[in-house]
Order: C-alpha cells, then sequence, then structure tokens
C-alpha cells in the first residue's frame, strides 16, 4: 500500500519538484507554484492535479475502486486517489504525469535529455 511518503520519493525524482504544503496539508509543487498533488485525510488519499476534466471523469468512471470526487473538485482538472488501493506503478504514472503538466518546458526537457 503506498503512502505519502511513497509519493514524494515519487516526486523527488523530477527537476523543481518541492515539498510543502497547501491548505494546511503536506504537497508538492513545481518549482513553488504548480500543485502537484497534496494529501488529504479522512479518507487519507491524495488530491491529484490530472489532464482536464474529461481525464479525471474517465478516472472516476473506469476505476471507481481507486479514485473519487467530492462535490468540492467537481469540475475541475481533479481526482482523489485511495492511498490504500492505488497500484504503486500507478500512482508512479500519475505523479509523473502531474508534474508534467505543471513543470516548466526547460524542465521536462532538461529531464528527458537525461534519460536518454
Amino acid at each position: 500500500m503506498p503512502t505519502w511518503d511513497d509519493a514524494v520519493e515519487i516526486g523527488l525524482r523530477f527537476p523543481e519538484v518541492e515539498v510543502g504544503t497547501s491548505f494546511g496539508t503536506p504537497a508538492m509543487k513545481v518549482g513553488g507554484r504548480g500543485m502537484i498533488c497534496r494529501l488529504r485525510t479522512n479518507p487519507d488519499a491524495l488530491v491529484m492535479r490530472v489532464i482536464d476534466v474529461a481525464d479525471a471523469e474517465a478516472l472516476l468512471k473506469g476505476r471507481p475502486d481507486v479514485y473519487f470526487s467530492t462535490p468540492h473538485y467537481d469540475g475541475w482538472p481533479y481526482v482523489l486517489v485511495r492511498l490504500d488501493v492505488v497500484d504503486p506503478v500507478e500512482l508512479s504514472e500519475l505523479v509523473e504525469d502531474a508534474w508534467r503538466l505543471r513543470a516548466p518546458k526547460r524542465a521536462i526537457k532538461a529531464y528527458e535529455a537525461e534519460q536518454n
């Protein structure tokens, strides 16, 4: 079962990711500006940035055991991810996708050059 610490370990693999807070809870941001995700309690879940509202809706419909929403997030490009059931590989992909959405293009280029 992944934890917040596992999500942070994944996030810190990417350039310019910082751990801080958002709305009084632990969060990861890129360059202090774009939030990748934050921890939510009751139940433990990640508030995760996704591509757009259509992507959020697809995740919610396709995997309701893993993804859910609350009225606060409906209509926004965010999903709540149940940490107690998300696959670690899937979590890694979610964090990378969220980073790519928020990271400056130069950081993405530098990361990709490093990987090749």
